[in-house]
């Protein structure tokens, strides 16, 4: 798919230095259709050049970002069209509605607006037609730009494990424990005395996330408006002393019962919605099904696809409910910004971004 031709869209970052934001900046490095042209970030940091501003924390800085001045997140600093924001719920719910309020596209990876019946909450593979509240939430807001949201990191992979059964034979009930990596919690995250040999059994408002967001991605679009699907989830949310990936472990039951072979085949053959399959950062495979006895794990398989491929392993049937698995993905990358640029492309693919 090549969806645009000639200048590359001029793109922003908010929250630049922190980890996920300097996930963006790695990975919008030499995008075919982005052009990473500013950088901003909280008050201490504006004025400074980035490489001073940020702690870099996994690999090599790029060349371009470095010698940025960092601007202070807001309209009148920030001019770039699109805006890709990595800011901290705390603050970033006033501050994206500036950017949408100034006509700015915002690709929000904060909890602040996922759940506003008027904001897409967005797996471009699994629900690319909930962009079609965009129309409702300017009417509703009177903003000229946008904010579309990605979901939290856990809730996609979920989401994305669950979709190719829940399209085939619909998915009622889902128990989920997650095991999280400490770059979730961001930089310094956790300390190191608390998760080293340990499990911590509560990650803030995590479960809660997991229980709605994921009912709203597989539910079904109605006007303006998103009917969550009719399943019931509880979640428990573990921080283990992972680097990156997330793991869920799943039992679940489904509408229609299924055969393992059924089930494994529904997994296999799903590809998700052809037009996310030839954006620039889709991976050849969304979900990939592994036979093998002792995966997913992150050391081997958070790297899959870019770091944008889900793995689901341990498939079986489950003696309480139906069918149990389990999945693993990038947080910081399908779960955080690597789904925010991917949210973009589909909307640069469907010509709803500033051209240049």
């Amino acid at each position: 798919m090549s969806a645009l031709r000639g200048s590359r869209i001029p793109v922003a970052v908010l929250g630049a230095t922190g980890a996920v934001g300097q996930t963006f900046v790695r990975h919008l490095e030499g995008h075919p259709w982005f052009e990473l042209v500013e950088l901003a970030a909280s008050e201490r940091s504006a004025g400074r050049p980035y490489a001073d501003a940020a702690r870099w924390l996994e690999g090599t800085m790029p060349a371009h970002a470095g010698g940025r001045t960092v601007l202070a997140c807001d309209p009148a600093s920030v001019t770039a069209p699109v805006v890709f924001s990595a800011l901290d719920s705390s603050v970033a719910r006033d501050t994206e509605a500036a950017f949408a309020r100034a006509g700015r596209i915002v690709l929000s990876n904060a909890k602040s607006y996922r759940m506003d019946d008027d904001v897409p909450l967005v797996i471009p593979e699994v629900n690319p037609d909930h962009l079609a509240l965009l129309d409702a939430q300017r009417a509703q807001r009177g903003w000229r730009g946008a904010i579309v949201t990605n979901a939290n990191c856990s809730t996609i992979v979920l989401s994305l494990a669950l979709a190719p059964l829940h399209q085939a034979f619909g998915v009622r009930g889902v128990f989920v424990a997650t095991m999280q990596a400490v770059s979730g919690a961001g930089y310094p995250g956790v300390a190191s005395l608390d998760i080293l040999g340990n499990v911590v059994p509560y990650i803030v408002d995590e479960e809660g996330k997991i229980e709605t967001e994921t009912r709203k991605i597989l539910g079904q679009l109605r006007g303006a408006t998103v009917a969550p699907a009719e399943m019931a989830i509880t979640a428990h949310a573990n921080r283990v002393a992972v680097e990156h990936g997330h793991t869920v472990c799943v039992s679940l039951s489904l509408d229609r019962r299924a055969s393992l072979g059924e089930a494994s085949r529904a997994i296999a053959e799903w590809r998700g919605a052809e037009e996310a399959r030839a954006l620039p950062s889709a991976p050849d495979r969304a979900v990939a099904l592994t036979d093998a006895a002792d995966r997913p794990q992150p050391r081997r398989d958070a790297g899959a696809g870019g770091g944008m491929t889900v793995t689901v392993g341990r498939l079986r049937l489950d003696p309480v409910l139906h069918l149990k698995l389990v999945a693993m993905g990038h947080n910081t990358v399908r779960g955080a910004a690597g789904a925010s640029i991917l949210n973009a492309e589909l909307m640069a693919a469907r010509g709803l971004l500033p051209t240049p």
